[in-house]
C-alpha cells in the first residue's frame, strides 16, 4: 500500500513538471514593458527598474507579472551606473492551468556604456540572489550587450527612428535547487531585434522581435516598450 502511494505521488509530481514545462514552442508569446529611469537632481543617486507582463500568447495566459526597481549610483565623471535592486516575479504555467508561483529576488547591476560612431554599446553585469517559492536559495549571473544605432539622425534627437539589438546569456550559479531536484548550469540566451522612436527627451518607445532559449525549449516573443526618463 505504501509503494502504491509513493508511486502515485512521483506520477503526480511528474505530471506537474511536464505541465510547467509543456510550452507551445509555435506560439508567439508577447511581453508589454515598461522601463523607467531618474536621477536626482545635483546628486550622484537615483532610480530605475522596470513594470513588465510577460504572456505565453499575447493576451490571456500569463507567463510573468514582473515588477523591478532599484537605487543607482553614478561616479563622478564617468557615465557608469551601479544599481542595488529588488524584484517580485509572479509566474504562471501555459496553457488553461491558472497555478502560479512567486519569486522574490535581490540584484546588483553595473552597465558600461560607450559610443563608437552612431553605435551606442552598453554592456550589463546583473547578479541575482532569488528566492523562489518552494526552491532552496538561487543565485544567478547575467550578462547582456545592447546595441542601439540612430538610423533617420546621427544621435538620439526626438523623431530620430533607430535600431536596437542585443543578446542577454544566464548562468546559474547553483545546481541543486532542493528536494532532489537540479537546473543545468546554462539558464537561458536571449537573443532580439527591433525598431524604436524617440517621441521626445525623456520617452522612447519600442518594438521588437526576441527569441528566448532554454535547455527544454525555444520560443520567439514580440516585446513593445516604453523607455522613460525623467
Amino acid at each position: 500500500m505504501k509503494l502504491k502511494i509513493l508511486l502515485l505521488l512521483l506520477f503526480v509530481a511528474s505530471t506537474s513538471l511536464n505541465a510547467q514545462t509543456n510550452v507551445d514552442e509555435s506560439q508567439t508569446g508577447t511581453w508589454y514593458m515598461y522601463f523607467y529611469n531618474h536621477q536626482f537632481k545635483d546628486s550622484q543617486f537615483g532610480i530605475q527598474g522596470d513594470f513588465q507582463y510577460r504572456d505565453w500568447q499575447g493576451l490571456g495566459d500569463m507567463e510573468q507579472l514582473l515588477l523591478r526597481s532599484g537605487f543607482t549610483f553614478t561616479p563622478k565623471d564617468t557615465k557608469l551606473k551601479f544599481t542595488l535592486g529588488f524584484a517580485n516575479i509572479t509566474s504562471g504555467v501555459p496553457g488553461e492551468n491558472d497555478d502560479t508561483s512567486n519569486e522574490n529576488r535581490i540584484y546588483q547591476e553595473a552597465l558600461f556604456p560607450s559610443k563608437f560612431g552612431r553605435f551606442h554599446l552598453t554592456h550589463r553585469f546583473r547578479y541575482e540572489q532569488r528566492f523562489v517559492e518552494n526552491q532552496d536559495f538561487r543565485t544567478r549571473y547575467r550578462y547582456n550587450l545592447f546595441l542601439n544605432i540612430p538610423i533617420t539622425n546621427k544621435d538620439f534627437s526626438p523623431k530620430t527612428i533607430y535600431a536596437a539589438l542585443y543578446n542577454e546569456l544566464f548562468i546559474n550559479g547553483q545546481q541543486d535547487i532542493g528536494n532532489g531536484r537540479t537546473v543545468e548550469l546554462f539558464d537561458r540566451n536571449r537573443t532580439y531585434l527591433g525598431f524604436g522612436y524617440v517621441l521626445n527627451d525623456e520617452i522612447r518607445f519600442q518594438l521588437g522581435w526576441m527569441n528566448q532559449k532554454t535547455d527544454n525549449w525555444g520560443k520567439g516573443q514580440l516585446q513593445f516598450s516604453m523607455h522613460h526618463n525623467f
